[in-house]
Formats: structure tokens, C-alpha cells, sequence
């Protein structure tokens, strides 16, 4: 394990990681991401990190090519598992909390079946700090927000969004927003919450405009 300072704590990086492929789940730090585990590599791959450390690293496919190893995005995120159940049919149910976010160094032989990398944290290392909200604005994202919810026949709850951190919201609709891989990966490899506010309005806005849905608030 690697040791990297973070405000007056130390956190605990991985030097072998184990990676778990998966198109539009990704995670960001301090985001909550839930998995259902059934796979027999992927179980396996839980096992273990439940043994050393929790961490498992989620990253997306760069095509829906059959072959394997599938090609993966060299950006992805390290998250720890924060919640684990096993179920009666001897699935898992997790919760990854995101950690830092990595780049592919080197992939390394399978183990048990799943895959593992030898992550660089090198261009995150500050997603391991506290970043502050000064430079995000939610409230000019807002507007697109709505009609692209609208446009997709989705709700949210406004109320208990307006009480989270500006960057909080930024990450959550990043994560959780139907939006497809390329755009998602394009926001995990923003390197802040400022960036990625912006970048997620632009994206917004394009998929509005390119839908002619009407660019209008909703009340």
C-alpha cells in the first residue's frame, strides 16, 4: 500500500488494484456508487478486496466489443467499500464510496478471474482533499438541469439537492444522469468540480437543443 497525506489524516492507496469494467457506472470521490455482484470473477474480486483494504476500481469499456479483455478508458475511480450484504443466492450487494481517482499504469495478469491494474494517482492526488464550493455554481446549471429532466421524464428531489455542497451536486448528477459513455467519462477525467459544473452544463444544454425540447424552467 501506498500512504498519501490528505488534510491531518493519512489515506491508504493501493498499489495493485483490482479494476471491475462497467459502461455508464461510474464513480467520483466522496460519491456513493451501489453494485449488485453476481459474476463468479466479480464475486471473487469482492472476497478478496473485502480481505485487503476494500478498494476496487471502477472504470468504463471504450466499446461493447464481445472479446475480452475488453478495452477499458485509461481514467477511472478507486472507491472503498463502505456496505456489503450477501445475499441468500450468494450475490453481494455493495456500496463503493469514491476515493481518488487513477490512471492505468500498467494491467497486470488476471487474478481468480477479474482484472487488476497498477494505478498512477499521481494527476488526482488532490481529489484526496476536501475541495472547496467557492468556484462551482449549481444555480447556472439549474436551469438546463430542469429541462433536460423534463425532456427525459424524470424527477428529482430539489428540496434535499439545494442542501448538499455545490460540488456534491455537480458529482451526484455526473453519476447518476442517463447520460452515455463518452459524456461520463468526459466528466470523470475533469480534473474539478468547477470544470466538470461547466462541462456538465454544456452537455446538458447540447442534449436539450439537439431534442428541440423547449429551453424553460419547470415549477
Amino acid at each position: 500500500m501506498s500512504t498519501t497525506s490528505a488534510g491531518s489524516g493519512r489515506i491508504e492507496l493501493p498499489e495493485v488494484l483490482a479494476i471491475f469494467p462497467l459502461a455508464n457506472a461510474v464513480l467520483l470521490p466522496r460519491q456513493i456508487l451501489p453494485l449488485n455482484i453476481f459474476e463468479p470473477r466479480y464475486l471473487a474480486m469482492v472476497e478478496d478486496a473485502l480481505c485487503a483494504g476494500r478498494h476496487i476500481g471502477m472504470i468504463q469499456p471504450t466499446s461493447k466489443a464481445a472479446s475480452e479483455p475488453v478495452p477499458v478508458y485509461p481514467v477511472g475511480c478507486a472507491g472503498r467499500i463502505t456496505s456489503f450484504q450477501e445475499t441468500q443466492d450468494g450475490r453481494f450487494l455493495i456500496q463503493l464510496t469514491g476515493v481518488c481517482r487513477f490512471e492505468i499504469a500498467e494491467e497486470l495478469v488476471l487474478h481468480r478471474g477479474y482484472r487488476r491494474v497498477r494505478p498512477d494517482w499521481q494527476r488526482y492526488r488532490a481529489d484526496l482533499e476536501e475541495g472547496s464550493d467557492a468556484a462551482v455554481s449549481v444555480d447556472e446549471l439549474e436551469e438546463s438541469l430542469r429541462s433536460y429532466l423534463e425532456m427525459n421524464g424524470l424527477r428529482l428531489d430539489w428540496e434535499t439537492l439545494h442542501k448538499l455542497p455545490a460540488s456534491h451536486v455537480v458529482d451526484f448528477l455526473a453519476i447518476n444522469l442517463p447520460l452515455d459513455v463518452e459524456e461520463k467519462q468526459a466528466l470523470v477525467e475533469t480534473p474539478s468540480a468547477a470544470e466538470r459544473a461547466q462541462m456538465l452544463r454544456s452537455t446538458l444544454e447540447i442534449a436539450v437543443k439537439g431534442a428541440g425540447a423547449p429551453d424553460q424552467r419547470l415549477h
